[in-house]
C-alpha cells in the first residue's frame, strides 16, 4: 500500500513542478494524472496494490467538496452581484462538455453498418 501511495504523490508532485517549471495553463494534478496514465500504459495496468489503495482513497472522495461548498457559501456576496457571468458560464461551459463528449462517441463508437442478417 504504501508503495502505491507512494507512486500516486510522486505522479502528483512531479506533475505540480512540471506545471509550475512550464508555465502551462494546466494544473499540476492533471499533469500528474497523465504522468500515471502513461506508467500504467507501459506497467499494463495497476498491479493489485495500487488499485486497493485508490479504491480506499475513491471511498473518502466526497469529503474533498466539503471545503468547495464551503468556499462558495463564504463567497455569496460576490455570486449576488456577478450571478449573470457565473450563470452564463455554467451553461456555456455544460454545453461544451455535452457537445464534445458526444463528438468523441461518435468517433469511437464502432459504426453499425446496414448489412442484414
Amino acid at each position: 500500500m504504501l508503495k502505491a501511495f507512494t507512486l500516486l504523490v510522486i505522479c502528483q508532485l512531479v506533475g505540480e513542478v512540471a506545471a509550475q517549471a512550464s508555465g502551462l495553463p494546466l494544473p499540476g494534478p492533471v499533469i500528474g494524472l497523465l504522468l500515471l496514465l502513461g506508467v500504467l500504459i507501459l506497467t499494463r495496468g495497476p498491479d493489485r496494490h495500487l488499485e486497493e489503495t485508490s479504491r480506499g482513497l475513491l471511498r473518502y472522495l466526497p469529503l474533498l467538496f466539503v471545503p468547495a461548498g464551503v468556499g462558495v457559501i463564504t463567497q455569496l456576496d460576490v455570486l449576488a452581484r456577478e450571478w449573470l457571468p457565473v450563470l452564463a458560464a455554467l451553461f456555456v461551459s455544460t454545453a461544451l462538455t455535452l457537445l464534445v463528449t458526444a463528438l468523441v462517441m461518435q468517433h469511437l463508437a464502432p459504426a453499425e453498418t446496414d448489412e442484414q442478417p
